[in-house]
């Protein structure tokens, strides 16, 4: 339908976010998939309806000019945009001494500014429509991981779901910070049954932005029952 719900979502292409699209699309939102990888959210805009029901826009959140054009092309494809899932991001191994000092700088500015900038970029459209902000979080961003910048930018993803939920308050628009543990998807090298499915976290924010305009449901943290941590 014309006017159904429109989704937006970052790091799209796998994981999380193209779980979380699949789920979107099937409770009748129509959805904006953005990622890095243009050949992957082509394929998944297209299981997904085609250009009546999702589009796919290569997306480079680190750029603030990436953020607007996205929600720009939301904008002129649907007339609307209700949800932002903030969801691009990426890891590190642990250790100070680990990784390189470039690999550090561009998940800084993945996963801190990106998100940051996605959501700036979403306000204005999430404020005519009421709609709802929601940011990829982690455990990892609650409990402290030895040596894992990681753990730091996710510590910032935490605080940022808060400051944007005091900054939109009273202006109709939601906002809810997700806590994955350990998930199965290509953030580890190896696979392990114990861990989360992707789908299990499109759950959860399905849940969130199911709710009736008066509940924010403003964190989920959700661990495997087996994560220690």
């Amino acid at each position: 339908m014309a006017d159904d719900p429109v989704f937006l979502i970052t790091g799209a292409s796998s994981g999380i976010g193209a779980a979380t699209a699949r789920h979107a699309a099937q409770a009748g939102y129509r959805v904006v998939l953005a990622a890095r990888s243009a050949d992957k959210l082509q394929a998944l805009a297209a299981e997904l309806g085609g250009d009546d029901r999702a589009i796919a826009v290569q997306t480079d959140v680190t750029l603030w000019e990436d953020n607007t054009a996205l929600v720009q092309a939301a904008l002129d494809r649907f007339g609307r945009l209700d949800v932002v899932f903030a969801n691009a991001g990426f890891g590190a191994k642990r250790g100070w001494l680990e990784e390189t000092p470039e690999h550090w700088r561009d998940m800084v500015l993945t996963n801190v500014l990106g998100a940051a900038y996605t959501i700036r970029a979403a306000i204005p459209a999430l404020k005519e429509a009421k709609g709802h902000v929601l940011v990829t979080g982690s455990v990892a961003g609650r409990r402290v991981m030895p040596g894992s910048l990681y753990s730091c930018t996710k510590w910032a993803v935490t605080a940022m779901g808060e400051a944007v939920r005091q900054d939109l308050n009273d202006t109709g628009v939601r906002t809810t910070l997700i806590e994955p543990g350990a998930v199965e998807t290509p953030f580890f090298d190896e696979p392990a049954d114990w861990r989360l499915e992707p789908d299990d976290i499109a759950r959860a924010v399905m849940y969130a932005v199911s709710q009736p305009p008066h509940v924010d449901v403003n964190e989920v943290l959700i661990r495997p029952t087996a994560q220690p941590v």
